[in-house]
């Protein structure tokens, strides 16, 4: 059966009469519940910013352009390309029409069983409204999806006969009805009824292609999926004047030809879509492990994770880089934090962002600004390693933040750094979310194909695209590629498959797979975030309280250090390697720095006997002693800044030495030098020159130097950039059904026709000695009234209130529009009227 035919049923049932069936989507909007419309506005929450004032304004609201754009890009593919059918179908369109435009002539089974909840979700969404006998796509979400010269449709399908004839004059029109073999007719629009009847049905357009010569018929085949246009010359060849002397390419200017929609769906087996796709694509299983083997794999890359979030703060504790004058880091200072983490410059850069997302790194908002830790960073380390691998994912979760991106450009061509702006993507967090849930939809320890979560993910919104991006790639699958690669560096994906504590995260059952709704289940993120850390806990490994020291001055730490002997230990050495055991190295330099943080030698003799199974061995002993022995025998202090010394000759080989000539210094006294530049440079310059000065106060006293005395001031973690409107809660839901409900009484209640005429949708006006009036019998009878008011800002409303007490010239009654009592001066009343009897 074609459109054609199924477009003339429609009308004979019209007219035999569903007197019942909505006219506009705000009469189908009132005949839903209050479940249906809590579900509207669920699922679009961008139509409760403000609230409606009625079912009126809702859906005027609805189908605004803003709106349904954005409901449209959260479709899933069928339910999109069903959305696409209905744009490309007669209005108002039967049900059985948009199942033949989906599934063709043959039919589908899985499209006539997914069909129906694709129809319902646009129906929910106030995108489709009516009944199966008359389903009406709202105009907008129609001009957005119909196909048009300048924007085509997915569908790959033209104009219909009649849009593509519009401007045709009425003797070429009989001219192709005539050699289409169709009888002449006396005007155009019975002509053109004429062509589309022939091709829309079935059989006689099968006997007008068997007379087609094949060149003309591969025309049509280069055409039939779109796009359906095609460039033409002045003298067409005669495949093409032949299909265009019938009608079946139509002409759109001189040069172009289009194929009318009715014959490309005749071409096509009625199919509006090459490859319709009812049914979601599966994620498939890559390979399978023991969950053990997962969870172990998870862990100690978790383990890795606040290792290396620690030694990059770490290295920042005197101050870390500056900041750019447009914001974020220099590419310099990118390259030099990834050679000291050992990592990729997209690795470290997903560091950097991940502890500033944390709240553990930002700037210090100096003059001379620069990125330091900030002072959550101490309270961070001072928790257990699972609490504190917890605050690393939950912020990851929710950040919109996207390391990703960095090296890329923006709108204006300018290259995007790391911490800098313009790197968040609102959809980042809901395509985290997202391909979590798909991981957890496979049974424990089953790694995903990356590229079948990317097909999911495209299946489920597939307009969801660049989001102004330069890239041409699609930032959906972008996101996701580099969630799988950072739950992998954070420990929520061992060896490719969800982790037991990851799946507590996201408030998942730990048994066995099952398919979530929503991350979270209703459970608050923090308390899963500390299930999650009390499971990890037991798989990471222990802390020890000690070192192996060796006889060539390095220090080997056979499993994660205690904090109070790795911050001591960080200090008295440098780290040399890292991995399951790490090594530390003893260098004079280290030595110096344990004694510029006030330790003496015996402090860290006894230091390293206390913590060491070996005993110390005699070449580190000595460079301790040593390094100590010539520690402190310089002091300096600010003059601009001195060098004081028992020692006159060491003073004198000071001044000697052509590198101190950069620092300005000329004798005071036997024992000290005074110098032109600062202390600071001065420690520096001395130090670089092989001295070990120590740096004095002005009491004579040693100054302790600590390597974390820089912190930023308090500095809270970036907000996320919303994703849109929030979702409401049941309790805003609520309110908001019940204020709409109220407001669409109020608007639709039947009034009785005043006694001086008024324009329709205007306020009523009634003189004050008459609104008076009115309002008291109101009170003494207990009835409801129509009232105009105007508030003190000057804004116009209708209301519908029943008066309960009018005195001192103000009204007290419950008013309907807003479901509640409220009082009114009487002299903002612009006029009363009484409500017809049935609706009193």
């Amino acid at each position: 059966m074609g459109i054609g035919e199924f477009d003339r049923e429609a009308h004979v049932a019209e007219a035999s009469g569903a007197a019942a069936a909505p006219r506009t989507l705000a009469e189908a909007l009132r005949a839903r519940g209050d479940d249906g419309l809590a579900a509207l506005l669920r699922a679009r929450p961008d139509l409760l910013g403000p609230v409606p004032n009625d079912l009126t304004q809702l859906a005027t609201r609805a189908g605004t352009r803003g709106s349904v754009i954005r409901a449209i890009e959260r479709l899933d593919r069928f339910s999109l390309q069903a959305a696409e059918a209905l744009a490309v179908a007669p209005d108002p369109t039967p049900y059985p029409v948009l199942l033949a435009l989906l599934a063709g002539d043959e039919g589908d089974a899985e499209i006539e069983a997914a069909l129906p909840a694709a129809v319902a979700l646009l129906r929910e969404q106030a995108l489709v409204w009516g009944e199966d006998e008359r389903l009406r796509l709202v105009r907008t979400a129609r001009e957005l999806l119909a196909p048009s010269a300048q924007h085509p449709s997915p569908t790959g399908l033209g104009p219909t006969v009649a849009e593509a004839t519009s401007g045709m004059s009425p003797g070429r029109v009989q001219e192709i009805i005539t050699a289409a073999g169709l009888t002449s007719t006396h005007d155009p629009v019975s002509a053109v009824a004429a062509l589309t009847g022939l091709f829309t049905d079935r059989t006689r357009m099968g006997e007008l292609l068997d007379t087609a010569p094949p060149e003309a018929l591969a025309v049509l085949d280069r055409l039939v999926w779109g796009p359906p246009y095609g460039e033409v010359t002045a003298n067409p060849a005669p495949p093409v004047r032949w299909l265009r002397d019938r009608g079946l390419l139509l002409p759109v200017s001189p040069r172009t030809m289009v194929l009318p929609r009715e014959v490309a769906l005749h071409l096509r087996g009625g199919r509006a879509h090459r490859t319709p796709e009812p049914v979601p694509p599966e994620p498939v299983v890559q390979r399978d492990y023991r969950p053990q083997v997962v969870d172990s794999a998870a862990a100690g890359q978790a383990y890795v994770a606040l290792a290396t979030v620690e030694e990059l703060l770490k290295s920042w504790d005197r101050g870390g880089p500056p900041v750019l004058r447009a914001g974020g880091l220099a590419v310099r200072d990118l390259k030099r934090i990834a050679a000291a983490l050992d990592v990729s410059e997209p690795i470290a850069c997903f560091w950097l962002e991940l502890g500033y997302a944390a709240g553990l790194l930002a700037s210090d908002g100096e003059a001379d600004e620069r990125y330091a830790p900030t002072p959550a960073y101490d309270d961070w380390l001072d928790l257990p390693p699972a609490e504190r691998w917890a605050r690393l994912v939950t912020p990851w979760l929710t950040a919109t933040r996207t390391s990703g991106l960095v090296g890329g450009q923006d709108a204006k061509g300018r290259t995007l750094s790391a911490l800098g702006p313009d790197l968040d993507r609102s959809s980042a967090p809901e395509v985290r979310h997202r391909v979590l849930l798909l991981l957890a939809t496979l049974p424990p320890g089953a790694a995903a194909d990356p590229e079948s979560i990317l097909a999911r993910l495209r299946w489920e919104r597939p307009l969801r695209g660049a989001e102004g991006s330069a890239s041409t790639a699609d930032l959906r699958s972008r996101i996701a590629r580099w969630t799988l690669e950072e739950a992998e560096l954070l420990g929520l994906t061992g060896r490719g498959a969800l982790s037991g504590p990851a799946r507590a995260l996201l408030n998942l059952p730990l048994a066995e797979a099952a398919t979530p709704a929503e991350p979270g289940g209703g459970v608050e993120l923090s308390v899963a975030a500390t299930r999650a850390a009390t499971l990890l806990a037991p798989l990471l490994p222990e802390a020890v309280d000690h070192v192996l020291l060796q006889a060539d001055l390095t220090a080997v730490a056979p499993g994660p250090l205690r904090r109070p002997l790795a911050d001591a230990l960080g200090v008295l050495a440098d780290v040399e390697s890292k991995g399951g055991a790490t090594v530390y190295r003893f260098t004079p330099g280290s030595v110096r720095r344990a004694l510029d943080s006030g330790q003496t030698a015996t402090d860290l003799h006894e230091f390293l006997a206390k913590h060491s199974t070996t005993p110390v061995p005699q070449p580190l002993a000595y460079l301790v002693d040593d390094v100590a022995r010539r520690h402190g025998h310089l002091k300096v202090g600010a003059a601009s800044a001195y060098v004081r010394c028992d020692d006159d000759t060491v003073l004198g080989e000071i001044l000697a030495d052509r590198r101190s000539a950069p620092l300005g210094l000329r004798r005071l006294a036997p024992t000290v030098l005074a110098a032109q530049t600062d202390p600071v440079s001065l420690l520096d310059g001395l130090r670089s020159m092989g001295y070990a000065p120590a740096a004095e106060s002005a009491e004579g006293d040693v100054l302790i130097a600590r390597a974390d005395a820089y912190r930023t001031p308090p500095r809270t973690a970036p907000v996320p950039v919303p994703d849109g409107p929030p979702s409401p809660d049941s309790t805003l839901l609520s309110a908001a059904v019940k204020a709409i409900r109220a407001g669409d009484r109020a608007a639709t209640a039947v009034r009785k026709e005043p006694t001086t005429p008024t324009t329709a949708g205007t306020l009523p006006r009634t003189s004050a000695a008459e609104t008076l009036a009115t309002v008291q019998a109101a009170a003494m009878t207990g009835s409801a009234v129509w009232i105009g008011y105007v508030n003190a800002e000057g804004s116009a409303s209708q209301r519908v209130i029943a008066p309960v007490r009018v005195e001192g010239g103000f009204v007290t009654g419950y008013d309907h529009t807003a479901d509640e009592v409220r009082t009114y001066p009487l002299h903002r009343i612009t006029g009363v009227a009484e409500l017809a009897d049935d609706q009193v």
